[in-house]
């Protein structure tokens, strides 16, 4: 534990960084039209499809993921924390952020990074779903925030809420009394967070990616009002606007909360965020207190309104006090196109109505003890354990952020889905839901820990596969080569379809959003289904023979469907030499160790959830004809697989393009048919040689590559650190072409699924050095809590917050 010898004691494998401490050289996005927030991310708070809140370690709320699969990112000043201490006669208060406004508002308060700029400020420590500000050389108390947000294992309940606890713990180690006040200051953004576009139409940007615009309605306060709330036992404000009807998008309400015994509670219902703060700054740094202001009136136009809530105590020398603030938020709708809303799971436990932000914070003002407890006991048999390093534990748990801050989807209960449906985005650049491909691997932390959840996913892409759309489309692949595009259609019948739509159409029911590649085409995908429904099953205990019913008609179909790209009927679909896979910028030709394992790993997995339909229900014949089929195809498969592919060393990338490249993921399939105990890929010898290969090529000698071509540049070759494993390069670890994009680049989640795979042939030490090399990118670079798909050795980034890095929960699976 860190801090050991204090009152307060924070796990030793948080990831740690003094507060408003900034980064020399961040990590830069790859294409300018990517996006690219800058590294001053904390971890998220909220609950799951709940929207989510960011905090980052300089102290301002900057990211806002409150409008369901929508993304703003921006500083809000008046959104913050302050302390006021006075010892004596001596008085001094800060609010709690290292940056002051830089537009002229709240110019009345002082803030937290006017000190000296060498000086320690203190630290800010993050394991989620739990993170802490621990303060510093500022005042005589001792003051640590811990702030987290109701997750643990299993939890589809409390894990849906919208809601964020604040305890504060202060001490005082002096030798006289201290008073100390604790202000929540809160802005009034009620109906900013909806798109005021409503269905915006997609545009193929320079990357060849479909985007949409979003215009939130940032600043659009017209009719917000703030009332003050005390009940069962509780005081605060509750912020919302005045609107008649039945909540749409954006309607709702905010609330900040304190417990009434706390200490003397003060409030203030309507302050100017946008003035110079003097009407709340000027009380509150005066002896830590409010004006008990109860103002109601609706904000007119031009006008934006905030509240706040302050605590003040009086420690004598010695005395430990905890005061708790709660914040939550009720925005019960998510809007897709215009017309199509869902309720958000947490409606479910506290109503529609738009009405209950005070509700959801009386009940966690009334309950985080237990979800404390809670999270602890979920989270400490994991940092127990002296085999796991400590920044594994800490990358293990914060890779979890992205269930939160993901653009994540959970919707309310229904008699067809009983905990709801659920979905998170590939990425924010890449703003469509669960791509399949990418959650093969990103998916393993969804299903170790709320494996329902990874379930309802998998009957969405069920119910998908038979369904069709003709809408026309240009593939924005072709753009980015300046080519002319085919025209593509949507959705053909029994494909499984990439993703599960975008935030601006009809997630779940309207799929294949992404038009970078022609999904019909590819070859992976229905083999990535067959995969994930068998993990799902055999992973929850190979129980939910219900699961394998629903599913069973989906991979009869989608199996059929991609042997029609078997075309010269060796048993196995060729790669057709376009990006027709999940490296959708990498050309496969014929037959490819990539697709061909995970083909053949679907065979065998389709075989065996045949078997087990048929032990609960009796044979059926049209089930056990399908199974003789998929015998005769592996029959065929296997051998021409090795055949084609074997080189003596590793697998080549395919058999039709004659390349000579070391591909990192390989044998994923292989990978996959071992999870599952299903029969091999492939000998297990070639295996152990083609990971060697693979370790050696993609990740030793290409980083000696990389600092090779450093120190040919002017820089020190001693300074190098490892980024990790390349997609593919040759057995020397240099480039088959300098200008390739996939292949060079280092992809978090790919190398965590690797690392994964080399555990489970027993080469621990070559799958922590990947992993850790990968970690500490990412968490040392400015890349925490957005982990990007790629990095590479310029230093660059592209598509922050993905999905795959998740398969970090994989390493931990098979440690």
């Amino acid at each position: 534990m860190i801090n050991s010898d204090s009152f307060f004691q924070i796990p030793d494998s948080a990831w740690t960084r003094s507060i408003g401490s900034g980064w020399d050289h961040p990590y830069t996005v790859r294409y300018a039209s990517n996006i690219d927030d800058g590294p001053w991310h904390g971890m998220p708070l909220g609950g799951f499809g709940a929207g989510c809140i960011g905090r980052s370690s300089r102290g301002d709320f900057n990211l806002w993921h409150i409008d369901g699969g929508e993304h703003w990112f921006g500083s809000m000043p008046a959104c913050q924390f302050s302390v006021f201490e006075q010892e004596g006669n001596q008085t001094q208060a800060y609010a709690l952020c290292t940056e002051a406004p830089t537009d002229g508002t709240l110019g009345a308060w002082q803030w937290y990074g006017e000190m000296a700029e060498e000086q320690d400020k203190g630290d800010y420590a993050a394991l989620y779903p739990r993170s802490w500000f621990t303060y510093r050389n500022r005042f005589r108390a001792e003051i640590v925030c811990e702030q987290f947000s109701p997750i643990w294992a299993e939890n589809y309940r409390e894990s849906s809420y919208p809601v964020a606890v604040f305890l504060w713990t202060v001490r005082n180690s002096g030798d006289r009394p201290l008073t100390l006040s604790v202000m929540l200051s809160w802005q009034n953004m009620t109906g900013w967070f909806t798109n005021a576009l409503k269905s915006p139409q997609a545009k193929v940007r320079d990357d060849g990616s479909p985007v949409y615009e979003y215009q939130p309605r940032i600043g659009e306060s017209v009719g917000n009002f703030n009332q003050v709330q005390a009940d069962g036992g509780g005081i605060g404000c509750v912020m919302g606007r005045v609107c008649t009807g039945d909540p749409a998008e954006g309607d709702g309400q905010w609330a900040i909360v304190t417990d009434a015994n706390a200490g003397e509670v003060f409030y203030h219902s309507r302050w100017n965020p946008i003035g110079d703060g003097a009407d709340l700054w000027q009380s509150f740094s005066r002896d830590g207190s409010l004006p008990n202001t109860h103002d109601e009136t609706p904000a007119g136009t031009g006008e934006q309104i905030g509240a706040a809530i302050a605590v003040r105590i009086t420690l004598v020398p010695g005395e430990v006090k905890q005061i708790p603030f709660v914040l939550a938020w009720d925005f019960p709708v998510t809007e897709f196109a215009e017309g199509t809303s869902y309720f958000r799971r947490y409606t479910d436990f506290f109503g529609r109505s738009g009405d209950n932000a005070g509700s959801i914070a009386q009940t966690a003002l009334a309950q985080y003890p237990q979800w404390r407890e809670q999270i602890q006991q979920w989270q400490q048999p994991i940092l127990d354990r002296s085999d796991l390093p400590q920044w594994f534990k800490m990358a293990l748990f914060n890779e979890l952020y992205d269930l939160t801050s993901g653009g994540t989807l959970w919707s309310a209960a229904s008699d067809r889905d009983p905990i709801g449906q659920f979905a998170v985005l590939e990425c924010l650049d890449y703003r469509w839901y669960e791509s399949l491909d990418v959650r093969l691997y990103g998916s393993f932390a969804l299903l170790l820990l709320f494996p329902e959840l990874d379930k309802a996913v998998m009957r969405a892409f069920a119910r998908a596969i038979p369904t069709a759309d003709d809408t026309p489309r240009v593939i924005g692949y072709y753009f980015t080569q300046k080519m002319e595009s085919p025209i593509a259609q949507r959705k053909t019948a029994n494909a499984t379809p990439h993703d599960l739509g975008a935030p601006n159409e009809h997630v779940w029911e309207k799929t294949n959003y992404t038009s970078y590649q022609d999904c019909n085409l590819w070859k992976d995908l229905g083999s990535d289904f067959v995969l994930q429904v068998y993990r799902d099953f055999v992973f929850t205990g190979s129980q939910d023979i219900a699961f394998l019913r629903e599913s069973w008609g989906a991979i009869v179909a989608t199996l059929d469907y991609l042997k029609t790209f078997d075309l010269d009927n060796d048993g196995i679909p060729e790669n057709s030499g376009a990006p027709d896979q999940t490296f959708d910028d990498w050309r496969l030709q014929g037959v490819s160790a990539y697709c061909g394992g995970l083909w053949i790993a679907a065979l065998e997995a389709a075989i065996a959830i045949g078997q087990v339909l048929d032990k609960a229900d009796g044979a059926v014949d049209g089930r056990k004809q399908q199974s003789e089929i998929y015998q005769g195809w592996l029959g065929q498969a296997r051998s021409v697989y090795q055949e084609k592919l074997w080189n003596g060393q590793y697998y080549r990338l395919d058999s039709g393009s004659g390349s000579a490249v070391v591909m990192a993921d390989q044998l994923c399939g292989q990978f996959y048919a071992r999870l599952l105990s299903l029969p091999d890929v492939v000998p297990e010898d070639c295996v152990r040689s083609a990971l060697k290969s693979v370790y050696e090529a993609c990740f030793v000698n290409f980083n000696q590559y990389v600092a090779a071509s450093r120190e040919k540049s002017g820089e020190s070759r001693e300074a190098f650190v490892a980024i990790g494993a390349a997609n593919g390069v040759l057995a020397d670890g240099s480039p088959v072409n300098p200008n390739d994009t996939h292949p060079l680049e280092v992809w978090t989640g790919i190398n965590f699924g690797l690392a994964a795979f080399m555990l489970q042939m027993g080469m621990r030490s070559e799958a922590m050095a990947i992993t850790e090399a990968v970690v500490r990118q990412v968490y040392e670079n400015g890349l925490q809590f957005r982990t990007p798909e790629a990095i590479t050795a310029a230093g660059t980034f592209r598509a922050s917050h993905y999905l795959r890095a998740m398969a970090i929960w994989a390493i931990y699976w098979l440690f």
